[in-house]
């Protein structure tokens, strides 16, 4: 009896086995075949989600991002606190957030070792602005004279002391247009000597032929803004250097009355190769003609931001995820623009949200514009009576370059 129990629960086994082989051999079966489907079907589509593009470009290049950089050679001289007195002349007044009530007499690039030279609980009110830079600001209050960060004014509050012949608080105008002759390197200081090999110690290189706008000539060098830092660039590796014309009426023919450049990353990731490739697209959708009258829409020009449009998939933060969607960069398109716009009394700004916190980093504090939504959108009518032409271009080498002609 042990000896036929024993056999019964060997035979048992024995077919429990092979039922488990077949089934892993069925499971294993059904892999290959859905390996096979995948292989042999379309790529799928990336769902074109209804999001802010903002929220790409805030993710790219936030302030988490950006890094000051220190440099050792010889850079534009930039005013000190120690360049002004209680007698210099004011361009601006303005409050200081409340929740940062202080005016710092030294601060590094990397805004360590401060010195609070002026403090109040509650604000300290309004103070005089004698010198805006790319992050910082010269301000006086009282008899104290030191530096403020752009993020800390109260945007609304700015007021210019001669509204007639003071710009508006953002604008820096750039002085000439050119394009590169050869691969040209925007350097990091101006150390560099004429026939020595390249340091490397480089913002970018371009390509030759791609169209840059310069802020002004210092010291033999073509000086540029790179980022939130000033970039350097030598003459000879430039071609068809012209003036942009101080004001709304032409020096020469099809002379710009607007120019800005702004610079962008050549990270060779798939999905900063992306945001290039948009970039591309939106400065071609916004080179339009502008009637007088016409009112200028971001968001209509260069939306729906899908793969229709032209635009490719990149990463976008989304509801606190990140996910795939398009046409991530074209912030960086209207911002430049605007850039060059508020450059011109006769443009009105209509509409214009900058990205929050320190905003986006290829431009001065405060300087951009964020589109992607019905809140977020540039939106300018030209009040001139004349029509003005936008042209904007890039050779996908790190420079986006904005122009504005008048239209005879």
């Amino acid at each position: 009896m042990t000896h036929i129990r024993k056999t019964g629960i060997m035979k048992r086994m024995t077919k429990g086995v092979v039922r488990m082989k077949r089934f892993v051999c069925f499971c294993l079966c059904l892999c290959l075949l859905a390996g096979c489907a995948f292989a042999l079907a379309e790529e799928p589509e990336i769902e074109e989600i209804e999001i802010s593009v903002a929220d790409l470009d805030e993710m790219d290049e936030g302030e988490d991002d950006y890094a000051p950089t220190r440099v050792t050679g010889k850079v534009y001289p930039e005013p000190t606190a120690a360049d002004f007195n209680s007698k210099s002349p004011a361009l601006y007044k303005c409050k200081i957030r409340s929740d940062n009530p202080r005016i710092f007499k030294v601060m590094d690039m990397d805004q360590k070792n401060s010195n609070v030279l002026y403090s109040r609980t509650g604000g300290i009110g309004d103070v005089d602005v004698l010198y805006v830079g790319l992050r910082w600001l010269i301000v006086r209050k009282d008899r104290y004279i030191g530096y403020v960060l752009r993020q800390w004014v109260e945007m609304d509050s700015i007021k210019p002391i001669d509204p007639v012949n003071t710009p508006p608080f953002n604008v820096q105008k750039h002085a000439y247009t050119a394009v590169t002759a050869t691969k040209c390197h925007v350097r990091k200081d101006m150390s560099f000597n004429e026939g020595e090999e390249d340091d490397g110690d480089n913002y970018v290189i371009l390509n030759p032929g791609t169209k840059i706008t310069i802020w002004k000539m210092y010291d033999g060098w073509a000086i540029v803004n790179y980022m939130r830092e000033y970039g350097y660039i030598d003459p000879n590796e430039l071609t068809d250097l012209m003036p942009v014309s101080p004001t709304d009426e032409e020096m020469y023919e099809d002379c710009p009355i607007a120019a800005y450049t702004s610079y962008y990353k050549m990270n060779q990731t798939d999905n900063n190769i992306s945001r290039i490739h948009n970039i591309k697209v939106g400065a071609e959708l916004v080179s339009v003609i502008l009637q007088p009258g016409e009112t200028f829409n971001a968001n209509k020009l260069m939306g729906p931001y899908g793969k229709a449009k032209g635009y490719q998939p990149a990463i976008v933060l989304s509801n606190g995820k990140s996910v795939l969607g398009y046409g991530g960069g074209t912030c960086q398109v209207a911002s430049t623009l605007y850039n060059a716009v508020i450059q011109l009394p006769g443009l009105r700004i209509d509409w214009r949200r900058p990205h929050g916190g320190n905003g986006a980093v290829y431009l001065p504090i405060h300087c951009d514009a964020a589109v992607g939504t019905e809140a977020l959108n540039l939106r300018f009518t030209n009040m001139y009576d004349f029509p003005i032409r936008i042209e904007g271009c890039t050779n996908s080498d790190g420079a986006l370059s904005m122009r504005i002609y008048r239209v005879h």
